[in-house]
């Protein structure tokens, strides 16, 4: 890892209590969803994204959502965990993403496109693997905050955007010298998160070097990635790159089809 992204892995502030008491609480065998409550409702950022995503059009609910309670009732314990510890992370390391064209508020509505995405296909085919993924589903891209301000830096915004309408990966990497998985997975190294987190995500992209156990997981999470591209989300393109990779990847396509299908309908009808 170059020093310049060293540097700015290891100036990151230290992560909150709340953040130190949802991984404690993911880890429990038996989740109480009312002690989830007692943690998410001291961090006023937490109820804010989780009642934002819950009022989302990802989830259309009959009516509004207007509690945390109500929330957790709704969109299950282990995915209100994502979203919290997800919200709380992005916010500790926001800055400015010029060199992407996008808002951070953007960024975090293709968190939750991927987080929900992650969702709805895992429950037709690896429902055991979706709590897992959720999570890092959600945080995969986090690292796109570092290569942002770098780019800036050296004042290659332009160049940076141009080649990032060709491929985003490709930018990256030939921009910093690193994937933005491999620039995630530092920095969630740096915080002691969840090793789990850590390989599953830090491996996209780079099958031939993973463990074995996360290779599917890291195949799961590149799907993804190209699906809800952050520049492109749910495009034509980045759809048929997603279809390339599962074929290639030996997945069934009709459930594949079928959520990327669902997810867009549900965005068109944005109110």
């Amino acid at each position: 890892m170059s020093k310049k992204i060293s540097d700015k892995i290891d100036s990151l502030p230290p992560l909150p209590k709340s953040v130190i008491e949802l991984e404690k609480f993911r880890k429990l065998p038996n989740k109480d969803p009312d002690e989830l409550l007692k943690i998410i409702e001291k961090d006023p950022l937490i109820v804010t994204t989780l009642l934002r995503v819950a009022n989302s059009s990802m989830f259309a609910f009959r009516s509004r959502v207007d509690t945390v309670h109500r929330a957790i009732s709704l969109l299950g314990v282990n995915f209100c965990i994502s979203i919290a510890l997800g919200s709380v992370v992005q916010d500790l390391i926001r800055s400015n993403l010029e060199a992407y064209a996008i808002s951070t508020d953007e960024f975090m509505e293709n968190s939750n496109l991927a987080s929900s995405f992650v969702h709805n296909w895992m429950h037709s085919i690896e429902p055991n693997l979706k709590d897992d993924l959720i999570l890092a589903a959600f945080l995969q891209e986090v690292g796109k905050f570092i290569i942002s301000d770098v780019v800036i830096e050296n004042n290659q915004i332009n160049e940076f955007q141009e080649m990032l309408k060709e491929d985003v990966s490709k930018a990256e990497k030939e921009f910093t010298g690193f994937t933005c998985a491999k620039i995630t997975a530092n920095i969630f190294k740096h915080w002691k998160l969840d090793p789990n987190l850590i390989f599953s995500i830090g491996f996209v992209q780079n099958l031939n070097s993973c463990p074995k156990e996360f290779i599917k997981k890291c195949q799961i999470l590149e799907i993804t990635k190209y699906v809800c591209e952050m520049t492109a989300p749910l495009s034509e393109r980045n759809i048929q790159k997603a279809i390339n990779k599962a074929i290639e990847y030996d997945f069934d396509i009709e459930p594949l089809v079928n959520t990327i299908d669902n997810l867009k309908a549900k965005t068109s009808n944005k109110a």
